[in-house]
């Protein structure tokens, strides 16, 4: 047993564990699929979309925006969001570089 970790995550996995707490709402997730590639989308078209307040939506988007998932921009009046897809991909990568490091019979799981 690795007993390392039980006080703290090391430095390189703080990235990847954000990532994936924001993530691990439903809410979260849904947001995240309405985007199209190079899309933008501004809070309102987003909370038009969601029977929840304005307020819960923004609270939604501020922790996918603080994970590194959505970038925002203002224009005009409008606050704008867009998906950091890197970011994500990273966060993929860091675990299943993880997985295949720590297990390797996982890794004729590899495509």
């Amino acid at each position: 047993m690795k007993r390392e970790y039980i006080a703290d995550l090391p430095d390189s996995m703080k990235p990847t564990a954000a990532i994936f707490s924001a993530l691990g709402d439903p809410v979260r997730q849904r947001i995240l699929l309405l985007f199209e590639p190079d899309e933008a989308l501004s809070i309102k078209e987003i909370a038009d979309l969601f029977a929840l307040s304005r307020t819960a939506v923004v609270h939604h988007l501020n922790v996918l925006e603080r994970a590194g998932i959505l970038a925002q921009r203002r224009s005009g009046k409008a606050t704008l969001y867009s998906v950091c897809p890197e970011v994500v991909m990273e966060a993929v990568t860091a675990l299943r570089d993880y997985i295949l490091e720590e297990f390797p019979g996982t890794a004729s799981y590899e495509k």
